[in-house]
């Protein structure tokens, strides 16, 4: 029986750590000219401990992005980076409809692969299933939200607000999407 070509259609964004959001901002908007199209400021409850960050998205061409994560505590930002070898927060994220993200994670529980080398978050804007290779590099197959074009178009319009808000020090989330 031959199996269906289920390839991810595109980069959906790779993402970091980085030390200074503002200068990340800098760098990447004013001097590469990839536009702030997203700032996500969130908490979870993630390895173990609650975490909040700002999360903010950098549009390629393509309709993928290059992402940053900034922790609000000094402790995760010491522990998540940015270094090397990946931590859970730099990843390599690709695009899937829901039949491509179903057929891996399917392979992935054919292959034995468990937690904490798997897992699924629903970040309410998008479903991603995150897997190990064996390297530890972490990749993210990402299902979009059937609204992605109004949230995207929402996130775009406060983009900047959202990213000087959390800078000031307002952590609030503004997901309202979960």
């Amino acid at each position: 029986m031959k199996r269906r070509n289920q390839l991810p259609s595109r980069l959906h964004h790779t993402a970091y750590v980085t030390r200074d959001q503002e200068k990340t901002r800098r760098f990447y908007e004013d001097v590469i000219g990839l536009p702030l199209v997203a700032t996500w400021c969130e908490s979870d409850e993630l390895f173990g401990k609650v975490r909040t960050y700002v999360h903010t998205f950098y549009a390629i061409g393509d309709g993928g992005a290059l992402a940053f994560f900034q922790f609000a505590d000094p402790n995760d930002q010491a522990e998540f980076g940015p270094k090397m070898p990946p931590t859970p927060f730099n990843h390599i994220a690709l695009a899937v409809d829901a039949e491509t993200q179903a057929a891996i994670e399917a392979r992935i529980a054919t292959a034995g692969i468990k937690p904490p080398d798997t897992y699924v978050l629903e970040h309410g804007y998008c479903r991603s299933v995150y897997v190990a290779d064996p390297n530890g590099l972490i990749l993210e197959f990402t299902r979009d939200h059937p609204d992605v074009e109004k949230i995207g178009h929402d996130r775009r319009a406060d983009a900047h607000q959202e990213l000087k808000r959390w800078l000031a020090g307002d952590h609030q989330s503004n997901n309202h999407y979960r």
